[in-house]
């Protein structure tokens, strides 16, 4: 059983950045396909991110294309995600999770291990 646990979140201006972490431990992620999500207060948990085995390639959700960056480091077993143009909107909590059958998926029913999640809040 993997245990994930991410780190980095924090309190940040607009148009500011950070890099969150999601560090894996138990067994190797590096055959796993793995995404980060986000579920701000009284809305559902919304998929941000996924990363292919290799990291050759990443998909992205609309609301995060072109300012947040999925990437991966097998030999370190961690996971994650450069985030870059902060928006108020961008507050919530952060998750990573794994793909269990592979592939690019969206769906949060597609991934489990989840981790304890990493708040990030974007205020001036």
């Amino acid at each position: 059983q993997v245990q994930l646990v991410e780190s980095g979140g924090g309190l940040v201006q607009p148009g500011g950045s950070l890099r969150l972490s999601c560090a894996a431990s138990g067994r190797s992620i590096s055959s796993a396909f793995m995404g980060w999500f986000r579920q701000a207060p009284e809305k559902d948990r919304e998929f941000l991110a996924t990363i292919s085995l290799s990291g050759g390639s990443t998909y992205y959700a609309d609301s995060v294309k072109g300012r947040f960056t999925i990437s991966r480091d097998n030999a370190k077993n961690m996971v994650y995600l450069q985030m870059n143009s902060l928006k108020p909107e961008d507050t919530a909590v952060y998750y990573c999770a794994i793909a269990p059958n592979g592939g690019i998926v969206t769906n949060k029913e597609n991934y489990n291990s989840w981790g304890q999640g990493t708040q990030v809040t974007v205020s001036s």
